[in-house]
C-alpha cells in the first residue's frame, strides 16, 4: 500500500526495481535454449548484482542497520557475501567449466530468497524509520550513475577468488576428474575374485 504514495525516486522503489530486473533476468535464463544466449543473461545479470550489491552496502545497509536491528542485517550482509562468491567464481576466465550453468542457477535461488527476505522483512522494517528515502535515493542513482562512468569497484569476494588461483572452487574441478564410484568398486571385485 505504501509502495503506491512513492515516487520513483524513493530508495526503495530504486531498490525494488533491481529487484525486478534480475528477477526476469533469472527466468530469461531458465528460458534461453543457446548457450550464446544463456551467456549473455549470465553477463548482464552479473553487472546488475554487483552494482545493486555496492549501493546496499556502501548507502541503503549503513542508513537503516540500527533501526532495522543487527541481527536482519547482519544475515543480509551474509547473504552478500555468499553471492559476491559466487559471482566471482563466475567471472573468472575459467568459469566454472560445466558447472558454470548449475553456479548461476544457484546464484539465482540464493538471490530469489535474499530479495524475498529484503522486501517482506527488511525494506517494510526500514520503511518505519525516519530516513529521507528521497535523499537516500538520489544518493543510489549518484552511486550507479558513477559506477556506469568508472567502473563498478572490485570488492574483497573477488580479490580472494582472484587470489585462489582456481582452488576454491576445487569441487567442481575435482567432480571432473573422478572415476565413477561403481567402477571402482567393480575394479575391486574383480580384483578380489583373481586373488
Amino acid at each position: 500500500m505504501l509502495d503506491i504514495l512513492m515516487s520513483d525516486k524513493h530508495a526503495i522503489v530504486l531498490l525494488k526495481k533491481d529487484h525486478e530486473c534480475v528477477l526476469k533476468l533469472f527466468e530469461d535464463f531458465k528460458k534461453a535454449e543457446s548457450k550464446v544466449e544463456k551467456e549473455s543473461i549470465i553477463t548482464q545479470a552479473l553487472e546488475e548484482l554487483k552494482m545493486h550489491a555496492v549501493v546496499e552496502e556502501e548507502i541503503f545497509y549503513p542508513t537503516v542497520r540500527k533501526q532495522v536491528g543487527a541481527e536482519m542485517m547482519n544475515e543480509a550482509d551474509e547473504e552478500h557475501h555468499v553471492a559476491k562468491v559466487l559471482i566471482a567464481e563466475l567471472e573468472q576466465k575459467n568459469g566454472g567449466g560445466d558447472h558454470r550453468f548449475a553456479k548461476f542457477t544457484l546464484l539465482a535461488e540464493n538471490i530469489k530468497h535474499h530479495i524475498k527476505e529484503e522486501e517482506n522483512m527488511l525494506m517494510p522494517k526500514a520503511q518505519e524509520t525516519k530516513v529521507d528515502f528521497e535523499a537516500l535515493g538520489a544518493m543510489i542513482l549518484a552511486r550507479k550513475d558513477a559506477m556506469m562512468k568508472n567502473g563498478i569497484p572490485v570488492d574483497a569476494e573477488h580479490k580472494l577468488v582472484a587470489g585462489s588461483r582456481g582452488v576454491i572452487d576445487s569441487p567442481a574441478a575435482a567432480a571432473k576428474k573422478k572415476k565413477p564410484a561403481i567402477r571402482k568398486m567393480a575394479v575391486r571385485e574383480g580384483d578380489e575374485t583373481r586373488a
